[in-house]
This record gives structure tokens, sequence and C-alpha cells, in this order.
């Protein structure tokens, strides 16, 4: 470079035309997650979205949301597959706002990258895009900002945001929760997208490239940690309004099954988890065994196979299992809420979690490999 040409941005490395090269590949896919509510399609620089409905609410109340999809987006780099993280992103987002009987209206995301390839971004966002016509929420904006000498090149991160609405008076929560109610579990559709830290680790120990193939699994170790995040949304917004029994719902993320369902219980009351309800699904007894990880340890990180949590009346459990299972969700009965007995705080007794002074769930039993 001479002195009289000067630094561009593209020299600086940031490419703006690859940038708009991958908003139009995207477009398509975005305006399928579009209903008539959505004014000004892409490009624009807000996302507009007709909340003229919320009008027939009496008092509505806003949900929002925002999450990533962690560690798992090294999977998704390594094996250069790109088109269903943006699944994960989506029921990380949407299926937190679900959880207080909120229906999702709209979600945004940001995508930041070493290099912008315009290919490798569009298949992220139709993923997102993908996962939006499954929770039935429209993607009304995004955001990719190409980060030259702070990401490598192949590097990128995704995050969303959402929002939803619930009537006042349906706010599902703890304030609903009763002794004598029954906890029904709703199946993962595996490691979802928390606890890869763990994975990748025991991964690592193992000596297993993402290429090895798991009996036990029935397909290789890449394509198990591939595997998309289930998106209960569109099922938890119907069973909020179908179910009227229906006391609250527990998002199964970080710090597993217990901590995330004593969230939602209210002091004084403890909810029973019998490991033995259902049968382990393999890939948690794989991770367990290859890297000896502690029992305590592995529930306390990973899902175990249940993504979702509802707390029913009792006369409601069955039409929920059953509902749940029309819709292609296999649930089960997990135990019930009884008077918190107070026990000390242990391996199997988990007494509120982030930062909620909440009820306690009581482990018992052991899993059903």
């Amino acid at each position: 470079m001479t002195e009289t040409e000067g630094i561009t941005y593209a020299a600086a490395g940031v490419d703006t035309e690859a940038g708009d090269k991958a908003v139009e590949m995207m477009k398509a896919a975005v305006a399928k997650t579009h209903g008539p509510e959505v004014l000004g399609g892409v490009g624009a620089f807000a996302g507009l979205f007709d909340a003229s409905a919320l009008l027939s609410y009496e008092r509505p109340l806003l949900a929002s949301s925002t999450d990533g999809v962690g560690t798992k987006i090294v999977i998704a780099r390594a094996l250069d597959v790109h088109d269903t993280i943006g699944q994960d992103l989506v029921a990380m987002v949407v299926d937190d706002i679900v959880v207080c009987g909120a229906k999702p209206l709209v979600m945004t995301d940001y995508i930041a990258c070493g290099k912008v390839v315009p290919e490798r971004i569009a298949d992220i966002v139709r993923g997102i895009a993908e996962g939006c016509e499954m929770a039935g929420v429209a993607l009304v904006g995004g955001e990719t900002a190409e980060h030259p000498g702070v990401m490598e090149p192949d590097d990128y991160d995704v995050a969303g945001a959402a929002i939803g609405v619930v009537e006042a008076s349906a706010l599902l929560g703890p304030e609903r929760v009763a002794a004598g109610d029954v906890v029904v579990a709703m199946a993962s559709s595996g490691l979802h997208s928390n606890g890869y830290s763990l994975v990748r680790s025991v991964v690592r120990h193992a000596g297993w490239e993402l290429s090895t193939t798991i009996p036990e699994l029935g397909r290789t170790v890449g394509e198990e940690l591939l595997e998309p995040t289930r998106i209960y949304s569109r099922l938890c917004v119907d069973l909020a309004a179908s179910v009227p029994g229906l006391r609250a719902f527990s998002h199964v993320t970080g710090g597993g099954l217990a901590a995330n369902l004593a969230r939602v219980l209210p002091r004084g009351l403890a909810a029973t988890v019998a490991r033995d309800a259902w049968d382990l699904p393999a890939v948690f007894s794989v991770v367990q065994g290859a890297g000896a990880v502690p029992w305590n340890d592995l529930e306390s990180t990973l899902n175990m196979g249940v993504g979702m949590v509802a707390v029913v009346a009792p006369d409601d459990a069955d039409a929920l299992i059953a509902s749940s299972a029309a819709a292609g969700v296999p649930a089960w009965t997990l135990g019930s809420v009884v008077q918190d007995p107070a026990l000390p705080v242990g391996p199997d007794v988990v007494r509120g979690a982030k930062g909620v002074d909440g009820g306690s769930v009581l482990l018992s039993g052991a899993y059903r490999a």
C-alpha cells in the first residue's frame, strides 16, 4: 500500500459487500416468519410489529428473554455445520418466555464473527428463521458484526432476544402451585444447549473425535452433540390455554432439572422427583461413563432427558400428558408437590436457585439406564 492509497474499511478487515450479500441470501427465510403483523420487511433500522391485538387484553404483561447457545457453537464450527445452531438459539430464548404462560411475539438475533462468509451467515440465520417458524414467533430484526482482530476469521457467536405477552390473570408461576399438584416431565431431544463445557471435556478425555461412532448412540459424537434443542413454545402456549389446572412450567437449562424446577416453587413447598420414573437417554450415561462424572454433578449440569417440566393440578395431569404426547413430545409423571420437610441442602436436596428464594426439590432413587 502506498501513502496515497490510505487505509480502507475493507483493508482493515470489514467487508460490507459480503454483509450485504449475506442479507440477500437470508431474506427469504426471514420473510417466512412474518405474518400480517410485521411491517416493513427486512432491512429497516427497527423491526415493526402491529400490537393491535394487545388491545383485547385487560392487563397485558410483556415478557422478555435473551440468551445464546454457549460452547455448543464450537461443535458447529468444527463440523462446519451452521444451519442447526439457530434452532438452539430460538429454543433457549423463547422457551424461557413461555414458562410464565406468555406467547412469544417477536425475536431478534445478533451474530458476531471474525469474517463475514455470506453462505455461513445465511445458514445460521436460516436456522434461526426455521426455529422461529417452529416457535410461532416473528424474526423482526438482527445484526451481523464483523470483528477482525478480535475474533479469528472462522470464529462466530450468536445471541438472541424475544418479547412475548401474557394476560396478567393468566400468569403462571409459584403463586399458583399447591401441595398435591403433579410434576410432569416433557422429554428433551438430547443435551440441548447447556453443559457443553463439561461434555467437551469428556470428549477430550475419552480421546474421541467428532467423527467417532459411539455404538450406544448409533451415530457419531458430532451428530449427537449437534442434535438441535427441542422447541416447546407452541405446545406450552396451547397447554396454557387448554389445561385449566396448569400451575407453572420450568425450562430445564443451566443448573439441571432440580435447580430449575425449584425456581417455580414457592417457599414452604417441595417437589419430589423420582429418578427411576424414566429411562435415561443413552447420551447422558455415555457422558457419565466416559468421564467418570459424579452423578450429582451430571444432573446439576445437564437436563438428563427432561427439557421442560409442568406443574399441574392432579385432575388435569393425564390430559396434559396426553396433549404433549399428541404433539410429539413424550411426557410422564415425575413426582408431586408436598409440604417442604425443610431438609438440609445436599446432593439430593436443592432449595432455590439462580437468586430465587423458592421451594425445594427432593431427588430420590437411581436412574434407569
